[in-house]
Formats: C-alpha cells, sequence, structure tokens
C-alpha cells in the first residue's frame, strides 16, 4: 500500500536513540530502517527542491507568528482601565520603580519583568492600582500590556515547533499552531498585566528546548546540544522565577533526564567515563545553572527593594532592620525590656505578625464575649502593648521611681494601649480551635482580675537574666490556667476582621506559634544601642523569604462569598472569569476558552488514551505491523506520551492543594492538551488515509480533515472573539444579545 499523502514523518522517528537499546539493536534497528527508506524513496530530493523546502518552513513558521502577534496586539490598549488582577501586578510594578518593598506569595522574577517594562516603557510607578475598573487616564500602561502580550505570542510558534519536532509533521505543528491562535482564553491571559503569560513563556521555552536536545543526542557534547540544554535550565529558573508551578515543568525535565541517563548508562558502548561527562553536564547546565540563577534574581529583588513599605510586617524584625524608612532602619532603641515601656510583640513564625487587640468584641456565641485579641500582618497603632507589674497600677515611667527590668521568670500585665484593656485568658474555648483556650482583652482602666497576669519565660535561659529586645526569644505562660500564649495562624471570619487567631494552648511543647520576640521598644529613661548588628545575611534572607511565601501561599484560602473553581471544571470549560465589566452598559471582557477547541481537547484525551493503550497492547505482544503505522505508532506513543506527561503533571497537582483555585491554573496544562491533539488527529487521518489507500479518495482524507480542523477551529474564533476582544450591550441571557445564541452551557456567565 503506498504510504499516507502529506509525508512529513521523517525515519529517524523510528530509529532508537544511541544508547537507548543497545549498539547491536541500533544497528540492526538502523538497517531496517534504512531498508525501508531505500524502498520507499529511491531517489535523493534534488538540491533546488530541499533549498524550497526548507523555504517553506520558514515560511509557514513566520506566518504562524506573525498570526499569533496580530491576535494578541489587536486592540491591546483596550479596555484603558485595570482588569481583574493587573491590580495587583501592576501595583507591585509600581514598586519595584519606586523601589518600595513588598509581599507576594509568588517569586518575584515575573513582577520584576513587568516593573522593568513600565520603567522603560515610561510609566513612572505614581498609579495607584486601587480596584478593577479604575481609569489609566494619562498614565502609561501599554509597556506593560504590550510586554506581556510579547511573551504570550510566543507561546504559538514554540508550540509549533515543538510539535514539529515530536511528530516531524507540518500538518500536526500547524493544528497545533490554529488551536492556540484562535484560543480566546490564551488570548485574553496574554493582553493583561498578569504573570501567566510570563510564566508559560518560560514553560514553553523550557519544553521546546528540551525536545531540541533531545533531538541531538547523537550529537553529544556539539554546540547545538550545549545550546539547547543550556536554554533549558535558563528556562526552568524563569519559570519557577514567576511562579512555584514551575515546579511541574522542571518535575518533566527531570523526569526526561533521569531516562536519558539511565539509558545511556544500559549502553555498553559507551564508557563510564563517557556517562559521567553526560551525569556532569546535566547537573550543571539543568541544576546548578537554573539554582544559579533564581538565587539572582532574589538578589536583585532584594537589592532594588530597599524602601519601608506594605510587606514589612510578614518579615522578622531583623529582616525589616535593612529597610530603609522602617523604624528599625538605622534605629537605636533600648536594649533591655524595663516595665514601663511601650513594647509590640511579633510571632517568629513566618507570616503570623503582631500581637493585635482593638475594641471589637468577640461575637455572640464564641467565648466569652470581650475584646477581641488577635495577630495581624501589618505595623498598627493597635500592636502596642505596655509591659506593667501584676500587682501594681503605679506607673513606673514615673521619674521617681528608679527603673526596673523586666526579667526571665517575672510575673507581668500587658495593657493594651489603645483601650487600657488587659491582655486575659480563661477557660472558654477559643474561637476556631479545639482544646485551645480564648484570649480576650478585659479591664477597665488596667484594672483586671488574675486572668490578666502572665510569666515570661526567655527560651533556654535562666531565670533572673534581663530580657533582650529582639534578641530574647519569649513564651507567656498563662498564671491560672497554665496555657502558653500562641497564635493558631488560622483566619478569623469577618467578625475578626480575617485577622489571625491567638489562642492560649495547654500544650506546652515549644514551636514557633507560641514564641515571640519584643520589637519597638520605648522607654524614655532608657539609653538606646544602634541595631545595625542585626542586619541578617543573604542567605539568612533567601531562607526567610521561601518560608514567608510557602506560608502565604498555604494560608490562601477561599474566603465567604468569593468566586472559585473546582480543577474538575476546568477541562470541560465549564466557567469562566469576568477580566472586566458586570452590566450592558460596561466594556466587558470574559475568560472563558474557545469551547471547540477545548472540547476538541478534551475529545482527544480520551481518544488518546485509548488509540495509545491498543496500540502499545498490540507492540507488546509482538505485532508485526507494516513500516508506516510502525512509524505513526512511534510519533503517537513517543510524542504523544511526552505531551501528555506534561498535561498530567501541570493539572492533576491541583486536586491535592488545598488553596484557592481559579480558572487560568488551568491553562499551562491547556497548552500541552493542544499540542496532544495536534499530534493525535494528525496521526489519525493518517491511519485512515493508509487504511484505505485502495479507495480512489483515500490521499485526500488526511488534507481534507487536518483543513477541516483548521476551518472550524478558525470559524469558533469568530463566533466567540467578543469575549476576548470586548463586549459591550445586552447579556447573553438576554434574548437580544448577539451573544445570547453561543451562551451554550448556562454556568458561562458573559
Amino acid at each position: 500500500m503506498p504510504p499516507a499523502t502529506g509525508g512529513g514523518l521523517a525515519e529517524s522517528e523510528l530509529r532508537p536513540r544511541r544508547g537507548r537499546c543497545g549498539p547491536q539493536a541500533a544497528r540492526a534497528a538502523g538497517r531496517d530502517v534504512a531498508t525501508e527508506a531505500a524502498a520507499r524513496s529511491p531517489k535523493r530530493p534534488a538540491r533546488g527542491s530541499q533549498r524550497f523546502e526548507a523555504a517553506g518552513r520558514w515560511a509557514l513558521l513566520a506566518l504562524v507568528t506573525l498570526l499569533s502577534f496580530a491576535t494578541r496586539f489587536h486592540r491591546l490598549a483596550e479596555p484603558r482601565h485595570i482588569c481583574w488582577d493587573e491590580t495587583h501586578f501592576g501595583k507591585m510594578g509600581s514598586y519595584y520603580i519606586n523601589r518600595t518593598f513588598f509581599f507576594d506569595v509568588h517569586p518575584p522574577l515575573g513582577k520584576m519583568l513587568i516593573g522593568l517594562a513600565g520603567y522603560l516603557s515610561g510609566y513612572d510607578g505614581t498609579f495607584l492600582f486601587q480596584k478593577p475598573g479604575d481609569k489609566y487616564e494619562h498614565h502609561s500602561y501599554m509597556g506593560m500590556r504590550g510586554f506581556c502580550a510579547f511573551l504570550g505570542s510566543w507561546l504559538v510558534p514554540f508550540a509549533y515547533l515543538t510539535v514539529l519536532d515530536l511528530s516531524k509533521s507540518l500538518s500536526a505543528a500547524l493544528l497545533t499552531a490554529a488551536l492556540l491562535t484562535f484560543d480566546t482564553g490564551c488570548l485574553t491571559l496574554s493582553q493583561y498585566i498578569l504573570l501567566d503569560p510570563i510564566l508559560m513563556f518560560f514553560i514553553m521555552a523550557a519544553m521546546l528546548s528540551m525536545v531540541k536536545y533531545n533531538s541531538c543526542a547523537n550529537r553529544p557534547f556539539s554546540a547545538p546540544w550545549w545550546f539547547w540544554l543550556s536554554l533549558t535550565g535558563v528556562s526552568l529558573a524563569g519559570a519557577l522565577g514567576v511562579k512555584f508551578v514551575g515546579l511541574f515543568i522542571i518535575l518533566q525535565v527531570g523526569l526526561n533526564t533521569i531516562a536519558d541517563l539511565w539509558y545511556l548508562f544500559g549502553d555498553l558502548s559507551l564508557s563510564l567515563v563517557t556517562v559521567g561527562k553526560h551525569l556532569t553536564a546535566r547537573v550543571l547546565c539543568l541544576i546548578v545553572l537554573p539554582l544559579a540563577l533564581y538565587t539572582a534574581t532574589f538578589a536583585v529583588h532584594f537589592m532594588v527593594l530597599s524602601k519601608s513599605g506594605p510587606g514589612d510586617g510578614f518579615f522578622s524584625s531583623a529582616f525589616q532592620a535593612r529597610l530603609s524608612g522602617n523604624n528599625l532602619h538605622n534605629a537605636s532603641i533600648p536594649e533591655h525590656l524595663a516595665y514601663g515601656s511601650v513594647i509590640t510583640v511579633k510571632n517568629l513564625r513566618m507570616a503570623i505578625g503582631y500581637l493585635h487587640s482593638h475594641r471589637h468584641l468577640y461575637p455572640e456565641g464564641i467565648g466569652a464575649r470581650q475584646q477581641q485579641v488577635t495577630t495581624y500582618l501589618h505595623k498598627d497603632y493597635n500592636n502596642l502593648w505596655i509591659i506593667k507589674k501584676h500587682n501594681t497600677n503605679s506607673d513606673p515611667l514615673d521619674p521617681s521611681f528608679p527603673v526596673e527590668f523586666v526579667r526571665h521568670g517575672d510575673i507581668i500585665r500587658l495593657e493594651h494601649k489603645e483601650t487600657s484593656r488587659n491582655l486575659h485568658s480563661h477557660y472558654h474555648e477559643a474561637p476556631l480551635t479545639r482544646k485551645h483556650y480564648q484570649v480576650t482583652g478585659y479591664g477597665i482602666n488596667g484594672t483586671g482580675d488574675s486572668n490578666d497576669f502572665w510569666r515570661i519565660e526567655v527560651v533556654n535561659r535562666k531565670f533572673g537574666n534581663r530580657i533582650k529586645v529582639l534578641r530574647s526569644r519569649i513564651r507567656l505562660i498563662h498564671l491560672v490556667t497554665g496555657c502558653v500564649l500562641g497564635s493558631s495562624g488560622k483566619v478569623l471570619p469577618k467578625w475578626g476582621w480575617e485577622q489571625l487567631e491567638v489562642t492560649c494552648t495547654p500544650y506546652l511543647k515549644e514551636t514557633l506559634n507560641s514564641i515571640w520576640n519584643v520589637e519597638d521598644h520605648i522607654n524614655p529613661k532608657l539609653p538606646n544601642i544602634s541595631l545595625n548588628v542585626l542586619q541578617p545575611s543573604f542567605p539568612e534572607i533567601l531562607l526567610e523569604s521561601h518560608m514567608v511565601m510557602i506560608r502565604g501561599n498555604s494560608g490562601l484560602k477561599p474566603k465567604d462569598n468569593e468566586f472559585t473553581s473546582k480543577p474538575w471544571h476546568w477541562p470541560i470549560n465549564y466557567q469562566g472569569l469576568r477580566f472586566s465589566g458586570i452590566n450592558d452598559t460596561d466594556f466587558r471582557v470574559y475568560l472563558l476558552g474557545n469551547p471547540v477547541v477545548w472540547w476538541l481537547n478534551l475529545l482527544s484525551i480520551a481518544l488518546y488514551l485509548l488509540s495509545g493503550s491498543i496500540i502499545a497492547i498490540a507492540i507488546q505482544r509482538g505485532a508485526q505491523l507494516p513500516a508506516e503505522v510502525a512509524g505513526l505508532s512511534q510519533v503517537l506513543l513517543r510524542g504523544g506520551g511526552q505531551v501528555l506527561l506534561g498535561w498530567t503533571l501541570h493539572y492533576f497537582p491541583f486536586f491535592l492543594m488545598g488553596r484557592v483555585l481559579y480558572f487560568h491554573h488551568y491553562f499551562p496544562a491547556m497548552l500541552f492538551s493542544s499540542m496532544l491533539t495536534g499530534i493525535l488527529w494528525d496521526t489519525l487521518l493518517r491511519l485512515c488515509a493508509w487504511g484505505l489507500a485502495s479507495w480512489p479518495l483515500a490521499r485526500g482524507i488526511h488534507v481534507v480533515g487536518i483543513l477541516s480542523l483548521l476551518l472550524g477551529t478558525a470559524y469558533s474564533f469568530y463566533l466567540f472573539h467578543p469575549l476576548a476582544y470586548g463586549m459591550v450591550g445586552p447579556l447573553a441571557q438576554d434574548p437580544q444579545s448577539p451573544m445570547a445564541g453561543l451562551r451554550w452551557l448556562d454556568s458561562w456567565d458573559f
């Protein structure tokens, strides 16, 4: 039977890579492939024909790239106001321009690049980015949007080249490019000041580089091999430097590398020295280089953000001392704690914050209806406490009284400065944590009862020692109940202003939750010392920032009435995200995938699992497949399996996450599912054309099938493009709306 029309499959797909099947098997397979190739292609193409084919390939790549850029940059300036998470990442770009320190749960590279793009395009960092809908007016925002659109535009040619290398088929690559070009969801995410296009750029760059260095396996240690291996490492650093979900592409590259090294180890034609060189090259390019670049992004981050800002309270007192404008920077405060001092007390666990109280009471049914005590991450007057003796109300700051220092083991009271209520605990249960006791503010003008008494202890110190500000790690033991003051880290409901719960735990085990230090210290009767000696080293700063980010990510829980989505919603395109506009007079942008593309991708995953399983079982049982079918089967199993692994790694981990999730988290996985669709349908259509080769029209099956998919995808984009480029007028629920007939699911809210 003649081969399928369209060609594109190189015999190299049938040839085992060096070291993967042993030298003898490789040579035998090579002879078989060469014989088959000679039978199918008795004449080598003329040199002019090869040049024409190469020019055609470059022209097609240029066309794909041009179309991608055209769709992403079309109407980029609209709407001229903040959309969705631009309020966060645009603001963080401003912080970089103003060199103001802030806290975010993601690594800094993406925001740093956004800030750099804004700075280079003339944005001065003065726009407040307060809330979605605020107009940009005269502020220059196009540089930041344009930068994100630029990186988002490269996703299409990257996917095109990846599929072309995996399948050796132009039609498969072209179909993949069309799916991503005409997907309204990818288009929308690429047009705004967001981390998603930056993250996906590095993910796809890593995938393409990995595939390219795999294809250079028969030329190890050549210049192209080193280039693609190093570029893979750079891309991995970029992906992880934008978001921690970059770990998924690192895992995929890691699995590919382990498999590659394992097969090289089994190639007896290679000496152990050569295998050691391969291992060293991968360690240098895929571990050392990414780690060095990743660390360098944090070094730049800390160097640029040198001014005090809204993120100070998430970090330790020693960290804050390095930020200019912070009250601890170049500060001088009394070294030892004394009675009458006004202090702030900070929990040593990352991202817990300061001991805090305010005039609001616990609601009815939540323990005793007394004043709330919480922890708060930001600096505030309600964080101030006065340390007093437990058995007297005299003013220790009276000049007639001598200074009396607080010592390890002393019994003290902490009086809240703003409300004059004492830190108090009793046997009522804590609001959220069972078997812990409630902590409240109690008393009038500092007068309370014995439940206000606490024994202050310095960890690992003897009785009688003075307590040092910032450096002493202290615990507060409740005198009556014997419990230890701490914070559970749980977020209180709206009645607690979504601050963190403070409890008194009867379990005396030492944990960071129950260890504190004194940070601010005001006492006019004491001499001051400089805090410069407390500034931490870079490794300490790097470690602390990661602890805070991890803690911040784990604390991203859904809030009351907050819109979230579940991972099983995502592949079926169940519900989108409103980027802008809520009524018929607003300019509305709605993040929703092109349903034709997404449902085709979902069908393709199911078909791949079925067809791939059948082929794998047939090969395992020793079935003798014709050369053309064997080649197509290898493309399906190897190339398709590689991108299916990418889809799996970028999707299923979200089922294990307890943090709040949104629809946009699926888009890296969607890139891989689109590549799988391109490979699968191209292969299936070639198999159909091969199987029906005796029919007169069999040669056209592949061409007609690919063209139908391309035209169907393009037409669906024509129908749904208002979702990405903006809609004005009646909502889709209104029968008069031009989008009414396109609301195929009731859950689509556009």
